[in-house]
């Protein structure tokens, strides 16, 4: 039931192909951002997920957070853009791919603390692009040793893993979901490098999977319980579990990329991640909002905590109403300073917001969005133009969030805007331009 689910989701998704150019981008954008932000946090990532969603898209570093883990997001960006594009090259999987994978994952070698054979505290060299040359199994929660291929068994394991991969995906009724899904398992049962071998995992099954026309598998961080005990059923030789949980997780891609593809919004707005975010957010702020005042330092936060994160929002669905129009025009402006920049122009760009941010930063002020629409067009209605405006007015004790001059919310320097407040303020937004189009078309019926 589960295989022909993911079979009629997927011919569903192939009516809506070729997908638009900026469609598919804003699709893709997401499944990399949650990507990026689950697998590394699988795997003990500290950022969360705003703070991993600042460095991508803007280079922004998130204080008091270890160098590694910026690295490590970093580099497994590099590694899912580069598959990105493998994909439509069409370039097959062979250990060179897998290795040079790696490489950009980890980008370079360094030192990890581990414990040796005798259980003595010691450290390991990670080496990168190269299969391990010491041993690295783990001790199961029962205290048991769980026994991965040894350094010597590794290079003919992965051979046969290879061969077994070309063999099966050359079948004329191959299963997709279960050749990615298996080769994820027997990867992970060789675990061929020192470290990183999950996250290369869930890279090449994607891979896999988006060869073949899927969406990518996103696994949860807040599932990260079930997700391991599937693993350890199938440790234990029972992989159809596994398998199960992979295609699970597939269909809610599937329906993901279904939602974009029809322009409906993919935002994700109760993910626990950004639940458990806002949490920490507040706790920072009880017991301080009185002592907490406008000044650069806290006007900082709240741009770089919400702000960003609003204005990414705001500017991504305000591009969907672009066709309806002959020209658009967008206006971010900063105290007295005004940035103009058009999406036809490509200056719409992370380097064009990176500068926007980096201003901010040293000269802070209040923020204007302006989202400028000109020359409806349509062959039986009059040509009129429309104008999107959200405005952030930072106060002594709180910032107001406007629409024009219509007050929309006011928060304390303490709190941080939720995921679902901002959906709310920007879908309010989109919701008025939708009015007033309709209200266009009445007057023509």
């Amino acid at each position: 039931m589960i295989y022909q689910q993911i079979k009629e989701l997927k011919s569903e998704l192939n009516t809506f192909r070729p997908l638009s150019k900026e469609q598919e981008g804003m699709i893709m954008q997401k499944f990399r951002l949650d990507w990026n932000y689950h697998s590394n946090h699988l795997e003990g990532n500290s950022l969360t997920y705003g703070e991993t969603k600042a460095l991508i898209l803007f280079g922004l570093t998130a204080k008091g957070k270890p160098l590694k883990d910026h690295f490590e997001i970093t580099g497994h960006d590099e590694a899912v853009k580069w598959i990105e594009d493998i994909v439509k090259q069409e370039r097959p999987l062979t250990e060179n791919f897998i290795r040079e994978l790696h490489t950009l994952l980890l980008k370079e070698s360094y030192e990890k603390k581990a414990i040796s054979p005798e259980g003595i505290p010691t450290t390991r060299r990670i080496s990168v692009g190269k299969y391990k040359t010491d041993p690295n199994h783990v001790e199961t929660q029962t205290g048991e040793i769980f026994y991965f291929a040894t350094p010597e068994e590794t290079p003919a394991k992965m051979g046969d893993l290879m061969a077994w991969y070309q063999e099966e995906q050359a079948k004329s009724d191959v299963q997709p979901i279960l050749l990615a899904a298996e080769f994820h398992y027997r990867f992970i049962r060789i675990h061929p490098f020192d470290d990183g071998n999950g996250r290369t995992a869930r890279l090449i099954m994607n891979f896999i999977l988006m060869r073949f026309g899927y969406p990518p598998v996103i696994i949860k961080t807040e599932d990260k319980e079930n997700y391991f005990n599937v693993l350890r059923l199938a440790d234990a030789g029972n992989l159809e579990p596994f398998v199960e949980y992979i295609a699970q997780n597939l269909i809610h891609s599937l329906e993901i990329m279904i939602k974009g593809a029809k322009g409906e919004s993919i935002e994700e707005a109760d993910d626990l991640d950004k639940e458990i975010a806002l949490l920490e957010q507040k706790l920072k702020g009880v017991g301080k909002n009185l002592g907490m005042f406008k000044n650069k330092e806290t006007m900082i936060e709240i741009y770089n905590g919400s702000l960003l994160r609003l204005n990414t929002n705001f500017l991504n669905k305000s591009l969907k109403f672009n066709s309806f129009y002959s020209n658009t025009d967008i206006t971010i402006s900063i105290g007295t300073r005004n940035y103009s920049f058009t999406p036809e122009n490509k200056d719409f760009s992370i380097e064009r917001m990176q500068i926007i941010s980096n201003d901010f930063h040293n000269k802070t002020g209040d923020i204007s969005l302006n989202y400028k629409y000109f020359n409806f067009k349509h062959n039986y209605l009059q040509p009129f133009d429309f104008q999107s405006i959200i405005n952030i007015s930072f106060e002594k004790e709180s910032y107001i969030i406007a629409f024009g001059n219509s007050k929309l919310l006011e928060r304390p320097y303490s709190e941080q805007l939720t995921e679902k407040e901002i959906n709310q303020i920007v879908n309010e937004e989109m919701k008025r331009h939708t009015k007033y189009i309709e209200s266009k078309i009445k007057e023509m019926q």
